[in-house]
């Protein structure tokens, strides 16, 4: 299988759908000849033209809307937001457009849209450039939210988000860009269908839960923890809506404990949300209280050795499930 770097299997992805299918379009900040800047667009211009790449103004709102109509007239629109924060000047087409059209109308249009972005922190661009905000759009009926940890993820689920027929929100981290893994071979129409988890790691005595980059440190957490004898069982939802809730479940009533990890905050999160569907369906099971390992309640700091303090870390994941296990020092 060849290695490709995160960034180049988002490439990738662009490419095969945009050759697939003469309705896909790119729009977004240098996304055109300057190739992007994390080079995650380089050759598409050139391949395809400026009809379908199109650099747009520093306008999130504008051309996030111009994708939505795009989208309702039988287009299939990719549009880039250089960072996640910068969602926020592009809710009221997102949340209020493109998520509920479809709805409204009984059916009568779809918005086929994805809409990929940088997010999280681990590169110390402080608090306006470090946000991850899946909660907020896992909350809102009518919109898919992805977030890819791996290469190969990146390819199949931008894939089979360019295809659906709903809007899709995926969440790229920043932190990975540069990582490499195995991709399949490109003679492979690779995709990943949204809402399927991935098993990363099989175990016995607790399940871990991780999201986007978060899932690297529940891995090395889950290498700690077997050195002392305790047995994790890691699971990438990969997608946070629709997610993959009965592997998690399945997951947890055999193992009886759990720790979900992810960079959002706490309050209102992605893992409440877990939490809350666990003690609906699963209390019985369950053998010890579960935990969340997010970062505090407040902006993320600039500076590196804070960022480090701050986000969740596998000595910080170990510490939740040994105790869970009562096995703190």
């Amino acid at each position: 299988m060849p290695r490709l770097k995160y960034y180049q299997a988002l490439t990738r992805a662009l490419q095969e759908e945009m050759a697939r299918d003469e309705r896909v379009v790119l729009m977004g900040e240098d996304v055109g000849a300057s190739g992007g800047i994390f080079a995650q667009t380089k050759g598409l211009h050139a391949a395809f033209g400026s009809n379908r790449v199109r650099d747009t103004p520093i306008a999130e709102n504008g051309f996030v809307s111009a994708a939505v109509g795009a989208a309702m007239t039988g287009l299939r629109p990719v549009v880039e937001i250089g960072f996640e924060d910068f969602l926020t000047c592009c809710m009221e087409p997102l949340v209020n457009q493109a998520a509920k059209l479809r709805y409204m109308l009984g059916g009568q249009v779809s918005v086929p849209m994805l809409l990929y972005t940088f997010g999280g922190g681990g590169v110390n661009a402080g608090p306006q450039h470090s946000q991850s905000l899946a909660a907020w759009f896992a909350h809102v009926p009518g919109l898919k939210v992805v977030m890819p940890a791996t290469p190969a993820d990146v390819l199949g689920l931008v894939k089979a988000g360019i295809r659906d027929d709903n809007p899709v929100i995926c969440l790229l981290s920043k932190k990975l860009i540069g990582t490499s893994a195995d991709v399949p071979d490109a003679s492979t129409d690779h995709l990943v269908p949204l809402g399927v988890s991935d098993t990363k790691r099989r175990g016995t005595d607790v399940t871990i839960v991780g999201f986007g980059q978060m899932i690297f440190s529940a891995l090395k957490a889950a290498d700690l923890l077997d050195k002392d004898g305790i047995s994790a069982e890691v699971i990438d939802p990969r997608s946070v809506s629709p997610l993959d809730y009965d592997a998690i479940r399945e997951s947890v009533e055999r193992t009886g404990r759990v720790v979900v990890v992810h960079e959002g905050h706490g309050p209102f999160g992605i893992a409440a949300e877990i939490l809350a569907r666990l003690a609906e369906t699963s209390m019985h099971k369950l053998k010890a209280a579960p935990r969340r390992v997010t970062p505090p309640f407040a902006p993320s700091p600039f500076n590196p050795v804070l960022e480090q303090l701050y986000l969740p870390s596998p000595a910080t994941v170990a510490e939740a499930v040994k105790r869970t296990l009562e096995r703190v020092a």
